[in-house]
């Protein structure tokens, strides 16, 4: 048996990794070399392999459990592993993510010094709130209006004035709490406009709402949010220097940068496939195929990058 070396399993850039995976009621183990996922059932076990060096982060859902061998491979290959609840979504476990990052203390120092040069002064960690909201826009503008199945659902509409009129807004803002009542009113706006696209009618966001519009933004946000996840460990910034969601909650570097795609990319494609009554796992596939085709991953490493070395204020 030919054993892989660590660098071997990370031969394979972050902001290049294909797969995200969300596994429930199976056993995660080491064999033979390989990273595998075991399910049983009355008849027959069936195993299957994890493509660890091309995965960016794995979510254990509802009845899971994984070896230490396992854990060790992962590692290696510097995957973030994620507890979680049923669906991928832990509100409905009542808890948060827990996010197990691999051991490294060799990854880059410049990303981390770059952004606590800055992230002390409470006005340039505003500005750098302010950039990463234009940068989220931009993306939302430019998926919306180049997608051809959004184009189908008419989310291409008005975008053009929608977006350039919260963009005239961003600068004004006094403070973080200014900032994020801006962002709420424009992710409500953008709720509306694919609540009515999709004709559902009397949509409210309700985190605990077992319809599937709302089912599908919570699973869709925590894949966005093993990005987020992926990109800070990555670039050895820690997940409490936030610059939106505050200095105190925890992870929250992670929600500031999924932030940069979830309107982009799961707001519509949630209501699209609730409308299309699609199942959970055609739903996490559509998500998962469209940050690929998007480059979702490597635009939030080049957005957090940016930010991490920039010194002009």
């Amino acid at each position: 048996m030919m054993m892989l070396q660590s660098s071997d399993l990370k031969a394979i850039l972050h902001s290049k990794r294909a797969n995200l995976f969300y596994l429930e009621h199976c056993r995660v183990m080491q064999k033979d070399g390989r990273v595998l996922y075991l399910t049983e059932s009355k008849k027959e076990n069936l195993y299957y392999n994890i493509p660890i060096a091309n995965t960016t982060c794995i979510l254990l859902g509802t009845g899971t459990s994984i070896t230490q061998a396992a854990m060790r491979m992962l590692a290696q290959a510097g995957v973030l592993v994620g507890f979680c609840g049923g669906g991928g979504t832990p509100l409905f476990s009542g808890c948060e993510v827990q996010w197990l990052s691999p051991q490294s203390e060799y990854r880059p120092t410049e990303y981390i010094q770059g952004w606590l040069s800055w992230w002390f002064d409470d006005e340039k960690r505003l500005k750098i709130a302010k950039k990463l909201q234009l940068k989220r826009t931009e993306f939302i503008l430019k998926i919306y209006t180049k997608d051809k199945e959004f184009k189908t659902y008419c989310f291409h509409e008005n975008i053009n004035d929608i977006i350039a009129n919260y963009q005239s807004q961003i600068p004004n803002q006094n403070s973080n709490a200014d900032l994020l009542a801006l962002e709420g009113r424009m992710t409500k706006q953008l709720y509306k406009i694919a609540a009515k696209n999709t004709a559902n009618a009397g949509f409210v966001r309700d985190f605990g709402s077992t319809d599937k519009a709302n089912v599908f933004l919570n699973h869709g946000n925590y894949l966005a949010y093993g990005l987020g996840a992926t990109t800070a460990w990555v670039l050895g910034i820690s997940h409490g220097f936030a610059v939106m969601h505050g200095k105190t909650r925890r992870g929250a570097l992670v929600f500031d940068i999924a932030d940069l795609v979830k309107d982009a990319i799961v707001l519509p494609l949630s209501f699209i496939c609730a409308k299309e009554n699609t199942t959970e796992q055609e739903f996490r596939q559509e998500v998962l195929n469209y940050f690929t085709d998007y480059q979702a991953l490597d635009f939030m490493f080049e957005v957090v990058k940016e930010m991490a070395l920039k010194k002009d204020f």
